[in-house]
């Protein structure tokens, strides 16, 4: 394998380092429904590593190929079977595997698509509800929203993220913070900036943002998901569009 060839497979190889390390040290959960707390949690971490699965398979195949050949020059080795067939036999085989091991995954169902499917039950029944509640609020309003949870909740009123202060507004290498950025200045005077402010309990909106002024509106429960509460930053602005 030429010395490229060899870097491409390293670096295929660069997402086992980085997700052990993840888990070990930053504080990156991994949960599988066959270990406490018996949920469904990060399961499609390890998805990085179908190209090296892809690549591999082909050297793989390209070295047993490689073996076979030499081995038909080998004067010890010229009992061994017919290396085309040997070749062929081994394709089969492997093929054979991997259908196998699809079937089983298909059976049971894959994990990744499970946990969506799982843990967006509940929080697509919160994302529509807030949506519900929202598209009725007068049209234009600017909200403050943490967006990194429950973004569905604008897609499905039809809000374009433009009226959204999110956590996105502020610039990123000022850290920890950007005293000047858009998302603390709303943090601190949401009346200023916005019209109304979105907070699902113990998010980054429900613990920083100054809530002296603001007015509770609605607060909307969903089974295993955490309350959203949606307040008013302005007098008189809880009409309907």
């Amino acid at each position: 394998m030429k010395l490229y060839g060899r870097g491409t497979v390293l670096l295929l190889w660069a997402p086992v380092a980085f997700y052990a390390l993840s888990i070990a040290y930053s504080g990156v959960p991994l949960f599988l429904p066959a270990w406490w707390p018996f949920t469904w949690y990060n399961l499609r971490y390890g998805l990085q590593l179908l190209p090296l699965f892809a690549v591999s398979t082909a050297l793989a195949v390209a070295a047993f190929e490689r073996v076979i050949q030499v081995g038909r020059l080998m004067p010890s080795l010229k009992r061994w079977p017919d290396a085309n067939l040997l070749f062929r036999g081994g394709i089969v085989a492997t093929l054979a595997l991997v259908v196998l091991s699809y079937g089983f995954v298909w059976k049971s169902e894959p994990l990744c698509f499970k946990e969506a499917w799982v843990n967006s039950r509940t929080k697509l029944a919160l994302e529509a509800s807030v949506a519900k509640t929202i598209s009725e609020l007068p049209a234009g309003s600017r909200y403050l929203m943490y967006i990194g949870d429950h973004v569905g909740a604008f897609q499905q009123a039809g809000i374009p993220l433009r009226q959204v202060v999110n956590e996105g507004n502020h610039r990123p290498w000022k850290k920890p913070t950007d005293p000047q950025g858009l998302w603390e200045e709303a943090l601190a005077d949401p009346a200023r900036h916005v019209d109304f402010v979105i907070a699902y309990d113990g998010d980054a909106v429900d613990q920083g943002v100054e809530k002296k002024g603001l007015t509770l509106l609605t607060e909307i429960h969903a089974s295993g998901q955490p309350p959203a509460r949606i307040y008013s930053a302005r007098p008189g602005l809880n009409q309907s569009r």
